[in-house]
């Protein structure tokens, strides 16, 4: 396997990557805030199937963390993350410092739709602004062909092809399917921060959400789809509930009669960490 190149400065990774040096060469791009699991990987994966090059940043985005959120208690081992990315096949690895990515602070910013007032944006305001932000900074960067994002964080999923849709950024956005552990729960770096019995209980989340999938085939009301999701939550487990939502999607909005997808998201409070999952329906075919 070839070596991994980790890099920490946009001048040189945009040396190494520029299109000159590529020799038409296709670059995939797996962007992460580290401490990586098998979600993460599975990108990769992705990524190296369908590319020459497989970029992957490391970076955990300040401009996303709101007041009061864990941006500190964030988990990072890098030594170990560099491991992981030469094992999984990655060829260059970016890592850059805050100061490095944000030098200057000029006030121009990115404001997400309508999209991103719904579930996690709904109690997060500004944070889909701080993920488009570093996004557009980060394919400006890269540059490249084919980005890979995890149906997990899927309202990020849905703002960020949007985004490259209507202001016809270069790259293709990949959607990978969620990787769970054998008991169903979204693999997440904030499962760390679960005690052992929240662990236990945590599965509970993709459950109700497989109930709500059920639901949704019988033709029951959002609001009742949505209510008995987060019954189910409450009564499996002592998480508190941020949010169930039913949406269409990609579009996320209450609309759901003119989409051939709906979602059924949700949000939940443990002790120590949030958890987010969903669970993506079809409704035709």
């Amino acid at each position: 396997m070839a070596e991994l190149t980790i890099i920490h400065t946009i001048q040189e990774l945009q040396t190494l990557l520029g299109r000159n040096q590529r020799q038409g060469k296709t670059v995939g791009f797996v962007p992460t805030m580290g401490f990586l699991h098998e979600g993460h990987l599975s990108l990769v994966e992705q990524a190296r199937q369908q590319n020459d090059i497989v970029v992957m940043s490391i970076f955990v985005n300040p401009a996303q963390f709101g007041p009061g959120e864990d941006f500190e208690a964030y988990p990072r081992d890098a030594q170990r993350d560099a491991g992981l990315a030469h094992d999984a096949g990655v060829d260059i690895l970016f890592m850059p410092t805050p100061e490095e990515m944000y030098p200057q602070e000029g006030g121009i910013r990115i404001l997400p739709g309508s999209q991103a007032t719904e579930l996690c944006g709904a109690s997060r305001p500004g944070h889909f602004d701080g993920v488009l932000k570093v996004v557009l900074k980060l394919f400006n960067i890269v540059d490249p062909d084919r980005s890979y994002f995890g149906l997990k964080d899927a309202q990020q999923l849905a703002i960020i092809e949007t985004f490259v849709r209507d202001f016809n950024l270069r790259t293709k956005i990949v959607r990978v399917p969620t990787v769970r552990e054998q008991d169903g729960l979204a693999k997440s770096s904030r499962n760390v921060h679960l005690t052992e019995a929240e662990r236990q209980e945590a599965p509970a989340i993709q459950r109700a959400l497989q109930k709500g999938a059920l639901l949704v085939a019988e033709g029951l009301s959002a609001g009742e789809i949505e209510q008995q999701v987060a019954e189910a939550i409450v009564t499996n487990s002592t998480g508190s509930i941020d949010y169930v939502s039913l949406l269409a999607y990609p579009a996320l909005t209450k609309e759901i009669d003119q989409t051939n997808e709906v979602i059924v998201a949700c949000a939940v409070k443990f002790s120590k960490t949030r958890l987010i999952d969903n669970i993506i329906i079809p409704l035709k075919g």
